[in-house]
C-alpha cells in the first residue's frame, strides 16, 4: 500500500492543462538534452501541492496517511518525511528542545548540521569528547558514564543529542543513555542517519526507538530505496511536543516540496514492510563473505565488532579496513579504487575506508571490490605508511566554546596568519568532508592539535570544507579583546 506514491503516479498519467508551476509544464518545456537521458515520465511527475497530493506541513490527505504508515513500520508514534535531508531534522530538533542560551549536550563528533541546529537556536553546547581509538584513528560513541557526569557539571542540560551509529556503524549504549535522560526528564535526540535499516532484521543492532530515544533523524536514502535527501523524523513519548516539531521543520524545509521524493519515502517503506528481512538477510549475508574476504588479503585490517568502550553495537552491513599494511593512505587507496579499479568507497580517511553495503549491493560489486583490493597489494609499498598524526581531541572531557555558536556566527571576524592562531576564538566552521564533522567551529578555541589535523587532511589529498581560506595558510578568528 503505497497512498502518496500511488496517487503520485495516478497525476502524473493524467491529461490536463498545466496553469501552475513548475515552469517545464509536465516535462513539455524540458530541455531535450534531459529527456533525451531520461525520458518524460519523471518530468511529468514533477508536481507541486495539488489538492490531490496533499501539502506536506498541514498534512490530512495522502501524506498524512504515508507517514502514519511510516510510522508503523518503524515503531514511532509519529513521523514526519522530510526533503532538505537529515540536515533539516536535525536543526529542527534542536529548535525544537532548546533556545537561546540553553545547555544541549553533544558529542564532539556530531555532524555539521547540529552545528547549524546551534546557531539557529542560539544553545550553549556541552561538547563531550568520546572514546578515541588510537589504533584505528576513530571516535566511537558517548559513554553513559559521561552523559552522567555532563550532568553533574551542569545539571541544567536541557537535552541530548548522541550520534549513533557512527560511519563506522558503531553504536553506543543508547539504552543506558536513555535510562539517565529520562529520569531527568530530558528530551533524548539521536541522530541515526546512516541506520534506517536497523529495524528490518534481528541480526541488525535495536533501533534507537526500541531503546527508549524520543526524536530520530534517519537519512532514509542513505541505506533504503529512497532517492537522495530523502529523510524522515520519528518522535515517540510526550517529552517533545509534536506541534513543535512541526513548526520548526516549517522553518527549514523547503515551502515547494519535491513530490519525486516525498514519493520515494512512501516507496522505500512499503519495501521495507513487505521484503524488508529478506533483502537484509542477503545483505549481511554479503557484508559476511566479503569481511572474510578481505581478512585472508596481506596488508589489510578489517574493522570488527569487539568490547570497547563507547561500542555496543556494531552494523554488520558496514565494511571499514586499515590499509597502512599496504603502504598506502586512506585517500590514496581511494583515489585508486575509483580511478582506475571502477570502485568507489563510501567515507576515505587517514588510515582507512568505510564501504557501505545495502542491497542494492550485488556479488559482482563485492567481487570487484575484493579483486581491487587484490590488485593493490601486489602494488603495495615494502613498507607499511605509519601516520603522521593521530588526532585524539581534546584533552578535556567536557568544552564549552567561548561563545555560543550564534553569538560566533554573527560576531565580527578577521583573517590571521594560520601560524598565529593557537588559543584564539575560530570564526568559522572547518571540516572534511566527508564525513562532514568539524574539527573547527565558529567559537571554540583553536588549537595546534586541530590545525595539525586539518593541514594533515590536506596534505593526504583529503578535501576541506567551510574555510575561507581553503589553503589554510590564513584562518578566520574572532577578536574578543
Amino acid at each position: 500500500m503505497t497512498p502518496l506514491f500511488s496517487k503520485l503516479l495516478e497525476l502524473s498519467s493524467k491529461k490536463h492543462a498545466p496553469f501552475y508551476a513548475p515552469g517545464h509544464k509536465l516535462g513539455r518545456g524540458i530541455f531535450h538534452g534531459l529527456t533525451d537521458a531520461w525520458g518524460t515520465d519523471i518530468f511529468r511527475a514533477d508536481l507541486p501541492e495539488l489538492p490531490d497530493l496533499d501539502n506536506l506541513f498541514a498534512p490530512e490527505g495522502v501524506i498524512e496517511e504515508a507517514q502514519k504508515l511510516a510510522a508503523q513500520t518503524f515503531g514511532a508514534d509519529r513521523t514526519w518525511f522530510l526533503v532538505n535531508g537529515s540536515t533539516c531534522g536535525i536543526i529542527a530538533a534542536i529548535l525544537a528542545t532548546v533556545g537561546d542560551g540553553e545547555k544541549i549536550l553533544l558529542p564532539r563528533n556530531i555532524h555539521q548540521s547540529a552545528i547549524a541546529g546551534l546557531i539557529h537556536s542560539g544553545a550553549m553546547p556541552v561538547f563531550v569528547n568520546p572514546p578515541y581509538d588510537p589504533q584505528w584513528d576513530l571516535s566511537y560513541g558517548l559513554t553513559p558514564e559521561s552523559v552522567a557526569q555532563a550532568f553533574e557539571l551542569y545539571p541544567d542540560i536541557e537535552a541530548v543529542l548522541v550520534l549513533s551509529p557512527t560511519y563506522q556503524g558503531v553504536c553506543p549504549d543508547l539504552a543506558a543513555i536513555a535510562t539517565i535522560t529520562q529520569a531527568k526528564n530530558v528530551p533524548l535526540i539521536v541522530d541515526e542517519a546512516h541506520a534506517s535499516h536497523f529495524k528490518f532484521h534481528p541480526d541488525l543492532p535495536p533501533t534507537a526507538l526500541e531503546l527508549g530515544a524520543d526524536i530520530v533523524i534517519q537519512s532514509t536514502h542513505k541505506t533504503l530505496g529512497a532517492m537522495t535527501q530523502a529523510s524522515m523524523l520519528h518522535t515517540q513519548g510526550d517529552r517533545v511536543n509534536p506541534q513543535k516539531i512541526s513548526r520548526t521543520l516549517q522553518l527549514v524545509e523547503s515551502t515547494s516540496p519535491s513530490y519525486l521524493l516525498l514519493a520515494s519515502l512512501d516507496a522505500a517503506r512499503e519495501q521495507m514492510a513487505t521484503e524488508g528481512k529478506k533483502l537484509w538477510a542477503t545483505t549481511i549475508e554479503l557484508a559476511n563473505s566479503a569481511r572474510q574476504a578481505l581478512r585472508e588479503i596481506t596488508g589489510v585490517k578489517v574493522f570488527e565488532y569487539e568490547s570497547k568502550i563507547g561500542f555496543k553495537y556494531c552494523d554488520p552491513t558496514r565494511l571499514t579496513i586499515d590499509v597502512t599494511g599496504l603502504g598506502f593512505t586512506g585517500y590514496e587507496v581511494d583515489e585508486i579504487l575509483h580511478e582506475e579499479l571502477d570502485v568507489t568507497a563510501e567515507l576515505p580517511l587517514e588510515k582507512t575506508l568505510t564501504f557501505i553495503l545495502t542491497f542494492g549491493n550485488t556479488e559482482e560489486d563485492i567481487s570487484r571490490l575484493i579483486d581491487g583490493i587484490k590488485k593493490l597489494e601486489d602494488l603495495s609499498l615494502s613498507q607499511a605508511y605509519k601516520p603522521k598524526h593521530n588526532f585524539n581531541g581534546s584533552k578535556n572531557i567536557f568544552d564549552l566554546p567561548r561563545l555560543t555558536p550564534r553569538e560566533a556566527f554573527y560576531a565580527n571576524d578577521c583573517p590571521i596568519s594560520i601560524d598565529k592562531s593557537i588559543d584564539k576564538t575560530c570564526g568559522e566552521l572547518i571540516c572534511p568532508y566527508p564525513p562532514g564533522i568539524p574539527i573547527l567551529m565558529p567559537g571554540e578555541i583553536i588549537t595546534k592539535d586541530k590545525l595539525t589535523r586539518l593541514q594533515n587532511t590536506l596534505n593526504l589529498g583529503g578535501i576541506i570544507t567551510g574555510a575561507d581560506d581553503p589553503t589554510l595558510k590564513t584562518i578566520q578568528i574572532i577578536d574578543l579583546d
